[in-house]
């Protein structure tokens, strides 16, 4: 990574903190529905930057929220296992091209983008859930939270993907 990605994904990281914290962990549709636009750090990490940087960034990025939401960790852990399963949802995703380095996530085939991005956030907030509710109880809370938290954290992350892939 060169210094402009740097000092932008510095920037991205504390923008998406700073918004998450202070406007969206303030957001409760209906008791269950709450956006989590913060992942797309870690949607968005340059294919090409090093896989341990994105580990431990997306571990200070989940604790970050978890320390700002008093929520124990469990962001820190829904973060980490995305950003290690990260390689093999792109080569899912996008197949050859991102083993030959070809993918801009942001330039991708719109089918390629949206598979890519919801099994992403699927995988986030089933695991955040999973891990905040923690009983097989409320098995449909679980589902429920996940389902329609994901729906509405999809199309923030798409739609600010659109906002700012036109202005450059």
């Amino acid at each position: 990574m060169n210094n402009s990605e740097i000092i932008s994904n510095v920037f991205r990281f504390i923008i998406l903190v700073l918004l998450q914290v202070l406007i969206l962990n303030n957001i409760n549709f209906l008791g269950y529905i709450n956006p989590y636009l913060y992942i797309l750090f870690i949607i968005v990490f340059p294919l090409n930057g090093n896989k341990s940087l994105l580990i431990i960034l997306s571990f200070l990025l989940g604790l970050s929220i978890d320390l700002f939401g008093n929520s124990g960790g469990i962001h820190a852990a829904a973060c980490l296992v995305i950003a290690y399963l990260r390689p093999l949802f792109l080569k899912f995703s996008f197949g050859v091209s991102y083993e030959y380095n070809m993918v801009k996530v942001n330039k991708a085939p719109l089918t390629e983008r949206i598979t890519y991005i919801t099994l992403m956030v699927l995988l986030h907030h089933l695991i955040l859930f999973s891990l905040e509710i923690f009983s097989f109880s409320h098995i449909l809370l679980l589902l429920k939270s996940t389902l329609f938290s994901s729906i509405f954290s999809i199309v923030l992350v798409f739609c600010t993907l659109l906002l700012f892939s036109r202005k450059s």
